[in-house]
């Protein structure tokens, strides 16, 4: 993820909705992709300020109305479509009757917008129902539990709401916003990372092996990954649970969950893929790496790396987890290469 200016030279991030240095507000141009101060238009709506733009835009329902989006839609003639092209993703928002799921909701999204500049640096294809793709893509933001002080507590008639996806629909239960209830959450399940972002790149994963893998590539997939089928689903969720992971996963998998399933391995090992390429689009932005990525599988493990020890040592000194692995197994690393002939060689649209 690169910086931006504003007009008045102040530094912006893709999170910014004000200018700390002039206190424009300021969002997301479609036109020009980038972070812009706003100039107010005298019959309503804004313009961009990004030189050689001038688009005329509005703000997205959700970032005027809810302010826990800052992406534009570019207006005509006085018109503009409701939602951005993120937002409109959306099937079920977080209730906001209950106090503290706007906040919640605001990073659900602030996330979401990140996997999306990650999928769109990839090309990877996407779309919603109506839009020209073979499984659209969408979202729910759910909750099986109240906030109660701090804590969360479940009522009788509320059913459990799982992170998951199936069909094209991802599902984040609202809990994963919450730092203290993650945090909590990720030692109960003995994970070394549980992230907001992460969620988003796991369940995309499985979103894309839908897209690109079911009834496409199954058989090359199954080489890598194992027998989808063999043993089911349901089976081996249970094994998992009861049982663990093997006490080799490491010589063999990206994370133990991935030991789990074919289609976790394939989840797991996605994620850790957009896990290095959004790494890297920062880390280039900023200067940070001096690798000369030339687009290919071992020049991006050269460059994530070389980024990641760095990264490993400053997070060591301020008593933080690991971004990177120290050590790449040859299994996960010919996953890795797996995934990215099929990221490359993903057409642009899925039509049905």
């Amino acid at each position: 993820m690169q910086t931006f200016s504003c007009r008045c030279g102040n530094p912006l991030f893709f999170e910014n909705t004000h200018c700390l240095g002039c206190r424009s507000e300021v969002g997301w141009c479609p036109t020009c992709a980038n972070i812009v101060a706003l100039e107010t238009l005298p019959k309503g709506g804004y313009r961009c300020t990004h030189p050689g733009c001038a688009t005329d835009l509005m703000k997205c329902h959700n970032y005027a109305f809810a302010n826990v989006c800052n992406r534009m839609v570019v207006m005509n003639d006085g018109h503009a479509d409701t939602l951005c092209d993120c937002c409109r993703y959306n099937a079920v928002i977080p209730d906001l009757a209950i106090e503290g799921n706007r906040a919640r909701w605001a990073a659900l999204e602030a996330a979401k917008r990140r996997l999306f500049h990650t999928l769109d640096v990839l090309g990877l294809p996407h779309g919603t129902h109506g839009d020209a793709i073979r499984v659209p893509l969408s979202f729910s933001f759910m909750a099986d539990a109240l906030p109660d002080q701090g804590l969360w507590r479940s009522t009788a008639s509320q059913e459990k709401v799982y992170t998951g996806h199936a069909n094209g629909h991802i599902t984040i239960n609202v809990k994963e916003a919450d730092d203290v209830e993650r945090e909590r959450l990720r030692v109960d399940m003995n994970e070394s990372h549980r992230t907001l972002i992460g969620h988003f790149r796991h369940e995309v994963g499985h979103y894309y092996w839908d897209l690109l893998v079911k009834a496409r590539d199954e058989e090359a997939c199954r080489r890598v990954f194992g027998d989808h089928h063999h043993p089911s689903y349901a089976e081996a969720l249970e094994h998992y649970y009861q049982q663990g992971a093997p006490a080799d996963w490491s010589i063999h998998f990206i994370s133990a969950y991935a030991a789990m399933h074919p289609w976790e391995d394939f989840a797991e090992t996605f994620a850790f893929y957009l896990d290095m390429v959004a790494v890297l689009d920062t880390a280039m932005h900023m200067g940070l790496s001096r690798a000369e990525y030339d687009g290919s599988l071992d020049g991006m493990l050269q460059a994530f790396h070389q980024v990641g020890m760095a990264v490993n040592e400053l997070n060591r000194d301020m008593g933080l987890l690991d971004l990177a692995p120290g050590v790449m197994a040859p299994a996960v690393r010919d996953k890795l290469a797996y995934l990215h002939e099929l990221i490359r060689n993903a057409p642009r649209s899925l039509e049905g």
